[in-house]
């Protein structure tokens, strides 16, 4: 009668045995390979690691498309009407002919981020070089994300979703900078530049507002969303 018992718990070890490697090895086999994702993923691979939405991942391969170099950013709620969903951090742009620079920008929803890489590349970079005669090194933006409201009222501005991008300024390749705010009514070229950057921005965005608007938009163009339509272009 033992050595039956000893033989049934010997035969019920050897059976746990077969089975308990085979799951330790699976996780350890898993661990691995995610810490080897993790230390070979290059930037812009690790912004189209799993998406939220099938929506997000054709937006993700759009921008990447584009050249941008980028982080997806976590979702998140930071204020009654204020959040940052769906968003990307813009690392850097491309030109037709190599990397652009961007400057103090915060998170943008990616429709709002790949309308703007296609806006910069083909839009301000050629414009640059039509009249300028040299290509684009940088965009100067003055934000994207910010909790706030729209000047004056208590509506929640599209910054407050991070679907605005606020452009203060363009630097050239040749070291020439041209700014909205002394470009706008300033030398011929830099007038004709900033109106043929504006009026590229209006076919891609919903909303362009620029110093003809008002005073509070005398040093910056503002893009807001992506246009769907006719966009509203000031």
């Amino acid at each position: 009668m033992k050595r039956v018992l000893c033989l049934s718990v010997i035969c019920l070890a050897l059976a746990g045995c077969s089975v308990l490697p085979s799951l330790s090895g699976e996780a350890a086999d898993t661990s691995v390979a995610s810490s080897s994702r993790a230390d070979t993923t290059p930037r812009v691979a690790r912004a189209a690691l799993p998406p939220r939405s099938p929506a997000m991942a054709q937006c993700l391969t759009r921008l990447g498309s584009e050249g941008a170099r980028f982080d997806v950013v976590p979702d998140a709620y930071t204020d009654a009407g204020c959040s940052t969903l769906g968003t990307v951090q813009l690392q850097a742009l491309r030109s037709d002919r190599g990397q652009l620079g961007v400057s103090n920008i915060g998170p943008v929803t990616c429709p709002v981020g790949a309308a703007f890489a296609a806006w910069t590349r083909y839009g301000v970079d050629r414009a640059a070089r039509q009249v300028f005669g040299s290509p684009l090194q940088s965009i100067e933006t003055m934000g994207s994300y910010a909790c706030r409201n729209v000047a004056g009222t208590t509506r929640r501005s599209a910054h407050a979703s991070a679907e605005a991008i606020d452009i203060g300024g363009f630097m050239l390749a040749n070291g020439r900078r041209i700014s909205v705010q002394d470009g706008w009514n300033g030398s011929a070229q830099e007038r004709e530049f900033l109106r043929l950057v504006q009026s590229s921005a209006c076919r891609r965005f919903d909303t362009v507002l620029g110093p003809d608007y008002n005073s509070a938009h005398s040093d910056h163009l503002h893009l807001e969303g992506v246009i769907d339509g006719n966009s509203y272009c000031r």
